[in-house]
Formats: structure tokens, sequence, C-alpha cells
């Protein structure tokens, strides 16, 4: 059973909640109210933050256990760590300008990449050894 890769996937849905929490925060203090999603520069950037996490999630998430399965447990779960990272940092330097998103997002794209590479890998070894 991948234990470090569940823990790691929780870590993940539980950024992803801080996210949409920061949303709800930014709109009672920009006064944007639900559903529109424009008229705040700092809300946008916490809307766009939360979406691009979104956007993020089906990539992230089957590569990750999918390398967890077919590969290794603590390595996913490592990579994993290293996308949560990427995607704090990511949200860090994008809060306080969009310039400043661009090394947390390379940090996730790449953790990402690595996942997804291990798990086709990973799914490929395991059909040919089948």
């Amino acid at each position: 059973m991948p234990n470090f890769t569940a823990v790691v996937t929780l870590l993940a849905v539980m950024l992803y909640f801080w996210t949409g929490f920061q949303v709800g925060q930014a709109r009672v203090k920009f006064a944007v109210k639900a559903p529109a999603t424009t008229g705040n520069p700092e809300f946008e950037r916490a809307f766009r933050i939360q979406m691009n996490t979104l956007e993020w999630m089906p990539i992230f998430l089957p590569s990750i256990w999918l390398a967890a399965i077919y590969v290794s447990d603590i390595g996913a779960a490592v990579l994993g760590m290293v996308w949560i990272a990427g995607r704090a940092l990511y949200m860090r330097g994008y809060a306080q300008a969009a310039e400043k998103r661009e090394r947390g997002f390379f940090v996730q794209a790449i953790a990402a990449g690595l996942l997804w590479l291990a798990a086709l890998i990973g799914a490929v070894a395991s059909l040919l050894h089948a």
C-alpha cells in the first residue's frame, strides 16, 4: 500500500482547500461578489492561483499514484512534496505580482513531469513483463 503517497495526496488536497479559502477571504476584502471573477487585481491573482492549482490536479494526482504503484511509493511521495513546495512558491510569488510566479510554476511542472514519466515507464515496463 502506498502510504507515503496517501499522506502527500492529502497534503495536496489541503493546499487546494487553502487556495479556495484565500479566494473567499479576497472576495470579502475586495468586495468581489460571486459569481464575479474580476474587479480587483489582488483578488484576480488569488482566483488564478486557485484555478491554476485546480488545472494541475488532474495531471498531478494520477501521475503520483501511478508512479507510486509502478515505481516507488517513497519516490513518488518525495516528488509529490516537491510539487506541493512548487505550488506554495507559485502561490507566494503570484500573490505579490504575476511576474513572480515563474519559479514556483517551473518547480511544480518539473515535479509533475517526472511523476508522469515515472508512471509511464512503470506502466510500460509492467505491460512488457506481464
